[in-house]
């Protein structure tokens, strides 16, 4: 019999086409995240599970007896929804899909700071609503990014190819803060290393958020970091939004302590943070960060290729657990 797999949301058709040719597949056709319940059924059901940002897979569903499944393929390059330790205690295979939503996550990026630093959510939201008194001299002029100060938290794949296109596009001063310096590479700008996060926030125009999620991160952007940031400066979240605290946010935002603020993540997806639906310095998306069709599918079948090589018992090239 074919190895069976579940897969938890909808994907691409051609991905879920492919998937058939090889295994016996289950989809979620209505598309929304199943149940705990439902996730612990599923690991003692299949041998495959496929996940997304949207299951919280914890070491209960992964280390209950007679648990089935032996290889998780996630469809995302986060993995901080997977127990991972508890994964490599129970030997499950857990696989992700770097690289190749890296353009289209930078792209988001970029998009952000542009819009939030020249008013467009504000402008559009005024024109819709028939607001518009015409044009004007002083009408919601904004900032231009040109010769600014880009400082990423986290230096990436996403976060070097943000300051590739930041500096190509504006000649955006680069700087970031990481674990570990990193060495310069062919095709990127002179990026300078700040070894503190604070004195990253304090000398940056724009502060992009590029670094992982989960509890090591968790509101590494707090009360105190966001009042370090200049009154001018804007604030980018295209990485998760547990790395921001919303809630200090939003009052920041409302007290004009920073110019404004893009976010594609939020602290409870899909809920967010209500004191920010009502201030015009803010643009939200719903996480739109891979959300091209180019991305998405190469998402699925970097999936499949890992599946496969699990199958055919080498290793998958992006294992993580």
């Amino acid at each position: 019999m074919r190895p069976t797999v579940l897969v938890t949301r909808r994907w691409p058709d051609a991905v879920i086409a492919a998937l058939r040719e090889r295994y016996e597949v289950t989809t979620n056709d209505i598309d929304r995240p199943l149940s705990p319940e439902a996730l612990r059924e599923a690991m003692l059901c299949h041998d495959i599970l496929c996940p997304t940002i949207t299951d919280r897979i914890d070491a209960g569903m992964i280390e209950q007896p007679g648990r089935r499944v032996r290889i998780i393929g996630n469809f995302g390059a986060g993995f901080e929804h997977i127990d991972i330790a508890a994964a490599r205690r129970a030997g499950v295979v857990v696989t992700n899909t770097p690289n190749v939503l890296t353009q289209a996550t930078a792209e988001l990026c970029i998009l952000l700071m542009l819009m939030t630093a020249r008013r467009a959510g504000e402008g559009e939201r005024q024109l819709r609503g028939g607001q518009w008194p015409g044009w004007h001299p002083t009408h919601l002029m904004g900032t231009s990014l040109a010769g600014k100060r880009l400082g990423l938290v986290g230096y990436g794949r996403i976060a070097r190819e943000v300051a590739r296109m930041a500096a190509n596009l504006w000649d955006m001063k680069i700087a970031y803060h990481a674990r570990h310096r990193v060495e310069p590479a062919p095709g990127l700008p002179g990026a300078e290393f700040c070894a503190s996060l604070a004195e990253l926030v304090e000398q940056s125009d724009v502060v992009s958020i590029q670094c992982p999620g989960g509890a090591a991160t968790h509101h590494l952007i707090d009360v105190d970091m966001i009042a370090r940031m200049k009154p001018t400066a804007f604030l980018i979240n295209t990485a998760r939004g547990t790395v921001v605290d919303e809630r200090a946010l939003a009052d920041a935002l409302a007290a004009g302590r920073i110019a404004g603020a893009g976010l594609d993540v939020y602290e409870r997806e899909p809920k967010v943070e209500a004191a920010l639906f009502g201030l015009e310095n803010v643009v939200l998306l719903p996480h739109l960060g891979s959300a091209t069709v180019e991305t998405r599918e190469a998402m699925g079948f970097r999936v499949l290729a890992n599946l496969d090589a699990f199958l055919a018992g080498q290793e998958p090239p992006d294992r993580v657990a």
